[in-house]
């Protein structure tokens, strides 16, 4: 009697399936049974029938429930591209190409993750396999056509809010001040209590003139921008007026009975709580002023355009200018006071030359004062010292991974044998060949930063005299040119309002570049 052999155990690799799952809108799926759940029944019944293969369905659920294919910004998404990551899924299954992505670019990026880390694509509805090129081709063709899909709807939307604007419709936003919506029609109707105080508003600008003093008004007064509840629950808006807040308000032509579109303006259905004398007397007065409140911007001649701060406000100072008579008058002003009023603020404005001489003051002094110019120059040189330390350790780091490659070059090459059979060495010794190529340009640029941040080097001596030739150089160059001066030299200037202080942060490696610069002109002077 023959003993039969037993049958070999199966040890067939089990393989993870996560189903993911997702739904453009949020309508139906608070129902029992909704498009999600649908979904996921379908990839788990593909998921069985493949059972015979090992593959088995993961516990976790992968859904996004209203969100848009458009882009990768979904939770489920998200969580399902982490535990890709961490090494827990084997294969992805959904029920259409279109539920993981309607962009190409998109897919195409997630494909590379997919293949990075080993794990299947599998759409239900669409068979196709990954693995082949046929199988990646057909993917592209079909998202090609999600994405034409998702790019028609979009355009039908925009044509429709447009078609919907141009009858005088509603056709969604934010609610402004003065207006509820419909829910029942979609409409516009006047919310009484809040259409008087838009009137008052508009009557506040005419009577007062100009924007910042109207949002101090009605910062006094208590009254608040628009608040509306958000069906998915809670309250958005609500907030004080700004200048910017305010400015809306009253350029907008919903007030009089009309809605815009783009550039366009068309008749309203829903009622105007303006006069309209009144709103075009409103829009006369901010053209005559502009939306600056009076005051335009500064040219080409603020030095200080980006560096200067109000420190009382933590906030940034712009460049101003009025005009009184024949003479011009120009000015930083603290943007926080700009926006909340002129009364939250101990700075408000500054003259702008005063400031900026101020700050010349200082460069000069780095000529002429021999601490000041110590201490700045010190800092240069520890910044040069930490960057020529950092750069060191770079190339130590290069030549070592080099003479580990060079050795692997030279052992690679002694096992090549006549015939075939060499396609795993030769591709490795490729690969090699890339890998040093592009750590040797590495190590020239890395050497190249290294002379150069020495030949930066400049003697304090050497700084004295360059910079003393600053006034005349100063004063020959254009508004421009002084202006890449000031950014080179200077990283912040803070003013303080309250205690009439000024601080200046300068760039130690941008005065020690002026010091360099000045010294050249000067030769090219004596030439």
């Amino acid at each position: 009697m023959t003993k039969r052999n037993k049958a070999p155990a199966d040890t067939r690799p089990v393989v993870r399936c996560a189903i993911y799952t997702r739904k453009s809108s949020e309508e139906g799926l608070d129902q029992e049974f909704n498009s999600l759940d649908a979904q996921r029944e379908a990839g788990e019944a593909y998921v069985r029938s493949q059972a015979g293969e090992g593959w088995a369905c993961l516990p976790d659920r992968y859904d996004d429930g209203g969100f848009t294919g458009g882009n990768t910004d979904r939770p489920g998404l998200r969580r399902l591209l982490h535990d890709i990551a961490a090494g827990r899924v084997d294969c992805v299954v959904v029920y259409k190409v279109d539920r993981l992505s309607r962009s190409l670019l998109d897919f195409a990026e997630m494909m590379r993750t997919f293949e990075q880390f080993n794990v299947g694509f599998v759409s239900v509805t669409q068979q196709f396999n990954t693995a082949s090129s046929m199988g990646r081709r057909v993917l592209n063709v079909l998202l090609s056509f999600a994405q034409f899909e998702r790019e028609i709807v979009s355009e039908r939307t925009r044509d429709k809010i447009a078609a919907t604007r141009r009858k005088g419709k509603w056709a969604g936003g934010w609610p402004v001040l003065g207006y509820d919506v419909d829910p029942q029609g979609f409409k516009l109707k006047v919310n009484d209590p809040e259409a008087d105080r838009v009137r008052a508003i508009y009557g506040l600008y005419l009577d007062r003139g100009s924007l910042l003093p109207v949002v101090e008004e009605l910062a006094s007064r208590g009254w608040l921008n628009k608040r509306w509840e958000l069906r998915k629950g809670g309250f958005k808006g609500g907030g004080p007026f700004t200048r910017t807040s305010l400015y809306h308000l009253l350029t907008n032509p919903v007030y009089v009975g009309k809605v815009r579109y783009k550039d366009e303006v068309h008749a309203g259905e829903h009622a105007a709580i303006v006069d309209p004398a009144v709103w075009q007397r409103v829009q006369a007065h901010l053209a005559g002023n502009g939306r600056g409140g009076g005051f335009s911007r500064g040219g080409p001649a603020a030095l200080l355009r980006g560096v200067l701060r109000c420190t009382a406000c933590d906030a940034a100072m712009s460049p101003t200018s009025t005009t009184k008579g024949s003479k011009s008058y120009r000015y930083y002003t603290c943007t926080a006071a700009a926006k909340k009023g002129w009364k939250t603020c101990p700075a408000k404005s500054v003259p702008a030359h005063a400031i900026e001489q101020v700050l010349l003051r200082q460069v000069r002094a780095i000529g002429t004062d021999a601490r000041l110019r110590a201490e700045v120059l010190g800092q240069a040189r520890a910044q040069d010292e930490a960057r020529t330390a950092e750069l060191a350790k770079e190339q130590k780091a290069l030549e070592h991974d080099l003479r580990g490659w060079h050795g692997e070059l030279r052992h690679l090459s002694g096992l090549l044998r006549p015939g075939d059979g060499n396609e795993p060495v030769i591709r490795r010794l490729a690969e090699l060949q890339e890998r040093i190529a592009a750590v040797e340009g590495r190590g020239r640029a890395v050497r190249d930063q290294l002379a150069a941040v020495g030949r930066n080097l400049i003697a304090d001596d050497d700084a004295a005299t360059a910079l003393s030739v600053f006034d005349p150089v100063w004063e020959a160059l254009n508004p421009r040119e002084q202006a890449r001066v000031v950014n080179l030299l200077v990283e912040a200037v803070g003013y303080d309002g309250g205690r009439g202080k000024v601080t200046i942060r300068f760039r130690p490696a941008g005065v020690r570049t002026l010091a360099r610069e000045l010294a050249d002109k000067r030769e090219g002077m004596r030439a």
